[in-house]
This record gives structure tokens, C-alpha cells and sequence, in this order.
């Protein structure tokens, strides 16, 4: 029976809903979808989805795959990167701007503008 694995403990389920509420935001901000927008259209309130967000409360699989639909990924997103040893992915306030910079990388119409902000960024990434 060596190929069991370990039952995951009450903090790992923690840890799992604290990973699909953060995909959920990542998505959504991305998406430039507000709270409200996302609560509204999956039928609960911009506090629910706040909860969902952030592990407070835990995303029932109907909810999840509504949630998938709106924000246009199959329900299997949300757990992308939460088996790696079940830990939560730190991004912390990097992520949250590298988010912000896609979301506003994406209004420029100007394509001048964004070849050279795109040169600007390649050469401070390797700077």
C-alpha cells in the first residue's frame, strides 16, 4: 500500500481554499471585473465574493463552475499551482502589481506606445 498518500489536514483544506479564492481574484482583476459585477452575476453579494477571495468561506463546485464561466476558465484553474506541496503561492503585493500592470497594459490603443513600453520592460527585466 506504498502508493497511499497523506489525508489532507484541516489547515491544507485551509490552504486550498485560500488558493482557489486568490485565482479568483487574479482572474477577475484581470478581467477588469469588479466584486459587485462578479457577485451579481453569479447570484451573491460583492461580500460573498470577497469571502470567496479570500479563504474566508469556502466555493461550493456550482459556484465554482459559474464562477469559471463568468470569468471564462474551466473550474480546474483555480487549483492550478495548489498540489505543490498544498502551499499557497506568496505573491503578496508583486503579484497584485504585475495584475494591475496587465490590466492597464491591455487599455493602450496606441501601438506605438506599447512596443516601447514593451522594449522598456524587457530591458529593465534584464537590467
Amino acid at each position: 500500500m506504498g502508493g497511499l498518500k497523506r489525508r489532507p489536514t484541516h489547515s491544507d483544506v485551509d490552504t486550498v481554499d485560500m488558493h482557489v479564492g486568490a485565482r479568483i481574484r487574479e482572474r477577475r482583476v484581470l478581467l477588469g471585473i469588479t466584486q459587485q459585477q462578479l457577485g451579481e452575476a453569479i447570484g451573491v453579494t460583492y461580500q460573498q465574493v470577497h469571502k470567496y477571495e479570500l479563504g474566508i468561506n469556502r466555493v461550493s463546485v456550482g459556484f465554482l463552475l459559474e464562477i469559471g464561466l463568468v470569468l471564462g476558465v474551466p473550474p480546474e484553474y483555480f487549483f492550478e499551482g495548489a498540489k505543490s506541496g498544498l502551499k499557497r503561492a506568496s505573491g503578496g503585493r508583486r503579484q497584485r502589481r504585475a495584475l494591475d500592470f496587465s490590466r492597464d497594459f491591455r487599455l493602450i490603443t496606441n501601438q506605438r506606445h506599447l512596443e516601447m513600453l514593451a522594449n522598456l520592460v524587457r530591458m529593465l527585466a534584464h537590467a
